[in-house]
């Protein structure tokens, strides 16, 4: 799959890296939000301190948009999330999220992209199970399953609807461990489906257990989207 072709963009929050075609765009991604209108704000959102033109001037988080003075938004984090190119300005409750969410980005996204090796069922063959390695691609658009003869039609990740975790056995210190998810999504005909992917057992155990916890946290970025644009 070729990579969606991308261009850059000028905004009022820093330059951006956004993909041409919005259809393109991955599921993890948040829009830039409206700035609070500085007509609106006398005072810092935070510390409530009045502004001034000389030692308190106004300035926006790039993450929420509210408005700030500079001691209380004056960290500058990467925000992959936005397609910011450098280092955006962060109020302080939006640098503990967004540094947490770089953390997806740095380490479970390419869990993602290397795959799980399960056993896959689907709704309506619950009878059929195969040996597939699901693996998120490269644009974070899609669950691929490959498999040496089976095939098995992509998920889109925007289209997940839920994602449940099946836990029924547990560690030597009595941790529960992962034994598979099942995925609820809308088909490419968009019906309702649901596809139940099974930890195998052996040398791939691990990988998959690792696989299901990063994709949990996948999930959630994709829902707090979906949310962010109905809000």
């Amino acid at each position: 799959m070729a990579a969606p072709e991308k261009k850059l963009v000028r905004s009022k929050s820093g330059l951006r890296m956004v993909t041409v075609d919005d259809e393109e765009t991955s599921p993890f991604l948040l829009m830039e939000p409206p700035w609070v209108p500085d007509n609106e704000c006398d005072c810092c959102q935070s510390c409530r301190g009045k502004f001034d033109f000389l030692r308190r001037r106004k300035h926006h988080c790039r993450r929420c948009g509210r408005c700030f003075c500079d001691n209380c938004c004056k960290t500058k984090v990467a925000l992959p999330r936005m397609c910011f190119i450098d280092p955006v300005r962060h109020c302080a409750t939006c640098t503990d999220t967004t540094k947490k969410e770089n953390e997806f980005f740095d380490k479970h996204v390419k869990t993602l992209v290397n795959g799980g090796q399960f056993m896959l069922s689907g709704k309506d063959q619950s009878d059929i199970e195969s040996q597939f390695l699901c693996k998120l691609s490269s644009d974070h658009r899609f669950l691929n399953f490959e498999a040496e003869s089976d095939k098995y039609e992509s998920i889109k990740v925007s289209n997940l609807e839920s994602l449940q975790i099946m836990a029924n056995s547990r560690d030597d210190e009595g941790n529960t461990l992962a034994t598979g998810l099942a995925l609820k999504y809308k088909n490419s005909n968009d019906v309702m489906t649901m596809v139940k992917m099974v930890v195998t057992t052996g040398a791939n155990k691990k990988q998959a257990q690792i696989w299901i916890a990063a994709m949990q946290k996948a999930f959630k970025m994709v829902y707090e989207g979906r949310q962010a644009l109905r809000a």
